[in-house]
């Protein structure tokens, strides 16, 4: 119990990243660590679950598999701008392509999730 409160912890810390770097993603971190406190600490499950930012998002994803419209627009276009940065830093069609690849699953993922009945 105390390894998985601890592991709880840490993808908390990593998803609090993942706010402010556009490179670590901040939903999947705070869901296992959800998993995490589900198993070790109901106490910290309720105090994540209350969170005003981060647990409608996560209760929407536990409940129905689904996220918000605002969510699911701020991914989409967060992962186009990306995309676009990159190719403007590195100045190269076959990085770019790369950087296009390895976004394509992701975004065809996220677009294909239902919206939750709040939005």
């Amino acid at each position: 119990m105390l390894l998985l409160k601890i592991i709880g912890l840490l993808f908390v810390g990593l998803g609090l990243l993942g706010v402010v770097l556009p490179i670590l993603p901040t939903t999947p971190f705070l869901l296992v660590a959800a998993a995490c406190f589900a198993k070790s600490s109901p106490r910290l499950q309720r105090k994540l679950l209350a969170n005003k930012t981060f647990g409608p998002m996560i209760r929407d994803w536990q409940e129905s598999r689904s996220i918000s419209l605002k969510s699911k627009r701020i991914a989409l276009l967060t992962m186009v701008l990306s995309i676009c940065w990159s190719a403007y830093l590195l100045k190269s069609v076959i990085l770019t392509a790369l950087v296009f690849a390895l976004m394509i699953g992701p975004f065809i993922f996220v677009a294909r999730l239902p919206l939750s009945k709040d939005t």
